[in-house]
């Protein structure tokens, strides 16, 4: 007869390993990912140290290298030195690897005194926490087998399995790899689904690459971000306040002229903006693949290739083509005066978005004679992303 201090049916331990795990990775997308790494919410000193506390216990992470990691995957993204772009490292290496890979680079001591400052650096984190990382996971296999006997083993091996599968493999790999974008950013990260609960909300990673410094990864209405859920019950408890959300895009529909206030927005919410321009051009793109099929303009055989290489450039922009896709692009840009119009229009949004040594007055005449240029240019999509885009407000 076995010992144990609770002994649960078979799902009432599926159940509890599953909470102690949802704890973690609410620890984890709470207190390292939005509140150390990038400062978008305040905890109250309490709710902070439980945190570290139950991360010290179940991961074993040190607060200082997590978040240099993090912080260092967002400055070079997509790089050689991003420590764990699927980009870089394949897929495989990342989904399967991803904590070989953080455990890399958190033996770079030049990462950590670039991008660790400002986390905790108190007498418990040196003494007890960093110093003997090891302790705390070890005190969590004695917890685990007291409370549910042998079968502790196994829920221990499932909590410390949790975090570099789902964080360090998913969310970094799959993040990366596979998902839906709803912003173009700078890179390739895509939100996996519009909901999760065994990622604390972290699925939402295009949506985090866009507005990096926002506590609130859902944008889009149908999306839910259980770890904002979370966050907004610590503020009405009083321990957490919120710093900054990902703001909403301000339209005024009796706006019909580009101004400075409509170049701020657009410069403000261009991975938004991109992102419209993408599906406003889509069906547009597709039509103008099958008018050159049809006309006998292109190969059936490369009519394919061609409609997916205009799609996801349109998506993530040309820098994360492949070299058989840059193709199919400069063939269709070459076989189409729509294709021409919509590639050139998209390359001056993007140079205009990303601001010059001009003055506003000279760019938003620019962004002015780029609206007019996309109305008369024949392409109706094109015409009511400009007239949409008039009537961006800041």
């Amino acid at each position: 007869m076995q010992f144990s201090l609770l002994n649960p049916a078979w799902w009432g331990y599926v159940l509890l390993t599953l909470a102690f795990t949802h704890i973690t990775i609410a620890s984890v997308t709470i207190f390292l990912h939005r509140h150390q790494s990038h400062h978008s919410l305040e905890l109250h000193p309490i709710t902070s140290h439980f945190f570290r506390f139950w991360l010290w216990l179940t991961t074993g992470i040190v607060t200082k290298e997590w978040v240099a990691i993090h912080r260092k995957h967002h400055v070079k993204v997509e790089t050689p030195e991003d420590p764990h772009s699927p980009k870089i490292y394949g897929i495989r290496s990342v989904l399967f690897g991803g904590y070989e890979l953080y455990r890399k680079e958190a033996g770079n001591k030049a990462t950590l005194e670039t991008y660790g400052n400002g986390t905790p650096d108190d007498w418990i984190e040196r003494n007890l926490y960093a110093k003997h990382h090891s302790v705390g996971i070890t005190i969590m296999l004695f917890m685990d087998v007291l409370l549910f006997g042998p079968i502790g083993i196994t829920i221990w091996a499932v909590q410390m399995l949790w975090i570099p599968f789902f964080a360090a493999g998913v969310i970094n790999g799959v993040g990366h790899f596979w998902g839906y974008r709803s912003f173009v950013t700078n890179d390739t990260s895509r939100n996996i689904v519009g909901w999760g609960l065994l990622v604390g909300g972290e699925e939402l990673h295009n949506n985090h690459h866009a507005y990096s410094a926002s506590a609130k990864l859902s944008v889009r209405w149908w999306e839910f971000d259980i770890g904002w859920m979370y966050i907004r019950i610590l503020s009405m408890l009083g321990q957490a306040k919120v710093r900054k959300v990902a703001p909403k895009v301000r339209t005024n529909p009796a706006k019909d002229q580009c101004d400075a206030e409509t170049l701020q927005s657009i410069v403000y919410h261009q991975y938004e903006v991109m992102g419209r321009f993408a599906r406003s051009l889509r069906e547009t793109a597709n039509g103008e693949v099958r008018r050159l099929l049809h006309a006998r303009a292109i190969h059936a055989q490369h009519a394919r290739g061609m409609r997916g290489a205009i799609r996801l450039w349109l998506k993530i922009g040309e820098n994360y083509l492949s070299e058989k896709e840059r193709l199919a692009l400069t063939q269709a840009v070459q076989s189409s005066a729509v294709f021409q119009t919509i590639y050139s229009m998209r390359q001056e949004l993007v140079s205009l978005a990303n601001r010059s040594n001009e003055s506003k007055e000279q760019l938003a005449l620019k962004l002015e004679s780029w609206c007019r240029r996309a109305e008369e240019s024949g392409i109706n999509a094109l015409r009511d992303f400009s007239r949409q885009l008039r009537s961006y407000s800041y």
